[in-house]
């Protein structure tokens, strides 16, 4: 029986010949991350344990993103405890304000991750990093300081589905509404437990940034991972980046899958999820003109604030301006991401429409800080959940939408069309 390349990338790192959905594997780890939350309770795990040493120096990231710069005191305790443990065990990946970054767009941007590796993180989005062709999961905190002292970690196999994409993207259109078309039609939990396999002749039209977006929310149907093929556009992004070795594995022929999704790139409108799933999907088409009136937009996060994002924003709100009484806030990922907005001239567009750029951070994503949302209040966001109460009051509303999305109902003070706009 034939493998998908999540179980082939499995067996590797077990040292098996071959692996079957459902079996209980120990695989080597190639590399372990955490964050400025999840960190401080792995290390307390840790402690636990009695262990003083990490496996292997390399091969740990540690990145203060979620609650950076530090909005309180706690969350100043919490890198301060990071930062002793980094410094401690001379960690090579550490990252924090002045040099950091949002975890799941710093790491390949580093080439910190690449091709066929084998990858843990004590946070939801680690399924990211699929976009290169590697296994990539999130997992508990105990977990990760597991994966910290031995440099291995427990995985039950998982089935997969195959989703094969066909056809060219129209304009506007990115990996946001693939991911988001993809929720709507099979749910939240429509991948439970299972592997997210991407492949198909439209593969070539999805960049590294359209394919990062759709790893990363590959959680939010449930999936334990998506996965994309290594291919041309894989290997210009890992050359000169990568930091290692890496190897490229390839599903056989008569891999078996649960079930086979179609995705025509031709076919896909802007997408956006209502409240208070990402499965609650409408076109933009299905929405009534300036029926969902907005109080606040943001562009970034780990699913949308790479340099694309930023450049489709930036086309939308060029000349224009944001309208009144909405708050807008950029987000760009990383430091180099940031940077690329001065020098091409984006962050001058972001100002003058009247919207603010910060610094890179999770921020308003899971509400922590940077604009938390009042009771009422509606927020259309580029990021990944909108959950009851995730970026603020419960009673406010989040609508999950792509970049360009996002920039148009910014201009217009409503969910709008971005070839509209």
């Amino acid at each position: 029986m034939g493998m998908t390349m999540t179980q082939k990338i499995l067996a590797a790192h077990a040292g098996l010949d071959s692996v079957e959905a459902g079996q209980l594997i120990e695989a080597k780890l190639d590399m372990v991350l955490g964050n400025d939350v999840t960190s401080p309770v792995a290390i307390n795990e840790m402690n636990k344990f009695g262990k003083n040493t990490v496996f292997d120096k390399t091969r740990i990231s540690l990145v203060m993103d979620h609650f950076t710069p530090n909005k309180d005191i706690q969350s100043a305790e919490n890198c301060k405890q990071v930062r002793t443990f980094a410094k401690q065990h001379g960690i090579t990946h550490y990252f924090d304000v002045g040099n950091m970054g949002i975890e799941h767009a710093l790491l390949p941007e580093q080439g910190i991750v690449t091709c066929g590796d084998c990858i843990i993180g004590a946070d939801s989005h680690t399924c990211t990093y699929g976009a290169l062709g590697a296994f990539s999961t999130g997992v508990g905190s105990t977990d990760m300081a597991s994966g910290m002292v031995t440099g291995k970690a427990w995985f039950k196999v998982p089935s997969a589905i195959k989703v094969v994409v066909t056809g060219k993207k129209n304009k506007y259109i990115s990996g946001k509404d693939v991911i988001l078309h993809i929720i709507g039609e099979i749910g939240v939990d429509g991948a439970l437990y299972k592997s997210l396999e991407f492949t198909g002749d439209g593969i070539k039209e999805l960049s590294m940034d359209d394919r990062l977006c759709i790893a990363n929310m590959a959680i939010e149907c449930g999936a334990k991972n998506g996965i994309f093929p290594v291919d041309d556009v894989t290997l210009e992004y890992v050359k000169g980046r990568s930091e290692r070795e890496y190897k490229v594995y390839e599903a056989d022929p008569d891999a078996e899958y649960d079930s086979v999704i179609t995705v025509d790139l031709g076919n896909l409108k802007s997408t956006v999820a209502f409240p208070h799933l990402p499965e609650n999907t409408k076109t933009i088409d299905e929405i009534a003109p300036e029926s969902i009136k907005i109080d606040q937009v943001v562009i970034g996060s780990c699913t949308n604030g790479r340099m694309e994002d930023m450049r489709t924003a930036a086309e939308i709100l060029k000349g224009k301006k944001v309208a009144d009484g909405v708050r807008v806030i950029v987000i760009p990922a990383t430091q180099q991401i940031y940077l690329n907005c001065i020098k091409e001239g984006l962050a001058e567009i972001f100002v003058n429409a009247g919207a603010i750029v910060s610094t890179p951070t999770c921020g308003p994503c899971l509400g922590g800080h940077m604009g938390i949302l009042a009771a009422g209040e509606r927020a259309v966001s580029t990021s990944n959940r909108n959950f009851v109460g995730r970026m603020g009051h419960i009673d406010s509303e989040i609508y999950l939408a792509s970049p360009a999305v996002a920039a148009a109902s910014a201009v217009k003070g409503y969910i709008a069309n971005p070839q509209e706009v």
